[in-house]
């Protein structure tokens, strides 16, 4: 089935009837509003895992970035092979914009750039993924109908949340600008992502679904969140096996603000600094009384002066 949005002139109409559809005509019925609700605190759950949280503040190590980006990998390559195998099904065909949304050669220019030429070979499905998988292509080769609830929850998130953590990781790791290793958020042909995703709700509210189906759909997307999550406190567990990684010239991070061990202030608060340190030094002879009593003296000098100035 060709995307909608392939030709300018069809895609604008169709997103501003979409739009119209979306705001003015919504029904609490609408698969998008019972996907809406129904995800809520599945959601809320995910944003809240340990890794996302890290991730947020942009404490992601690079190796974990690496490992997560092959989950990913996997992911997508099962969920994009099972969505060509039902492109011309009706309970998904509404649905399938492979120009648009798969991210599966995104992908493989990633791992090429954090991994080499050979990173096929380098890489592997983990337990957590796995599993994830395996739900993918049960759903798509069985009951297609619920790889909706698969598509929703990946490629709407993508086009939401995933846009805030392609710039934490851009900046965390110090990738370069032209958005090599983080290819995957990309959408070149998206150009307006607000109306794409009311054009994507749109075509899921246009499903013709009894309402037992869509409740099906509700709990899968839930289901899709759970192996989400599972993924997550996977990489979570890894991650707290990983050495820390130098940044910000070198210094380990410590509570986001690198080691304290390394500021000669609180080196010298915790008598660990060396004897021959110029701010060692300087410290200790700002404490003799004598110097104290000069210092104070320059400073009433200066105030009298700036105060004269002012007036």
């Amino acid at each position: 089935m060709p995307s909608a949005l392939e030709s300018p002139e069809r895609g604008e109409e169709d997103i501003l009837h979409y739009e119209e559809i979306e705001d003015n005509a919504v029904s609490p019925m609408d698969l998008s509003e019972l996907l809406k609700e129904g995800t809520k605190e599945s959601h809320d759950r995910a944003e809240n895992t340990q890794f996302v949280k890290d991730f947020l503040k942009g404490r992601i190590k690079k190796e974990l970035f690496k490992l997560a980006t092959v989950a990913l990998y996997f992911t997508y390559s099962a969920l994009e092979e099972e969505m060509d195998r039902n492109k011309d099904n009706p309970v998904f065909a509404p649905l399938y914009f492979p120009v648009e949304l798969h991210r599966r050669e995104a992908l493989a220019k990633d791992l090429k750039y954090f991994y080499g030429e050979d990173w096929k070979e380098k890489i592997q499905c983990s337990e957590a993924t796995q599993q994830y998988v395996d739900r993918i292509h049960h759903v798509g080769q069985h009951e297609p109908e619920l790889l909706v609830a698969h598509a929703y929850t990946r490629y709407m998130g993508d086009l939401s949340g995933g846009q805030v953590l392609k710039k934490v990781a851009q900046r965390a790791l110090k990738l370069p600008s032209t958005e090599e290793g983080i290819q995957f958020y990309v959408f070149d042909n998206i150009s307006n992502a607000q109306q794409f995703k009311q054009l994507y709700r749109a075509r899921m509210n246009a499903l013709d679904l009894d309402k037992n189906t869509k409740e099906r759909i509700v709990e899968e997307a839930n289901t899709a969140f759970r192996f989400n999550m599972k993924v997550f406190d996977e990489l979570d567990k890894i991650g707290r096996s990983l050495a820390e990684e130098p940044q910000d010239g070198g210094f380990p991070v410590h509570d986001g603000k690198g080691d304290i061990r390394k500021c000669p202030y609180y080196a010298d608060k915790l008598g660990t600094a060396s004897p021959g340190c110029p701010f060692h030094a300087a410290v200790g002879l700002a404490r003799q009384p004598l110097v104290q009593l000069v210092l104070a003296a320059c400073m009433a000098v200066a105030a009298g002066a700036a105060a004269w100035y002012i007036l």
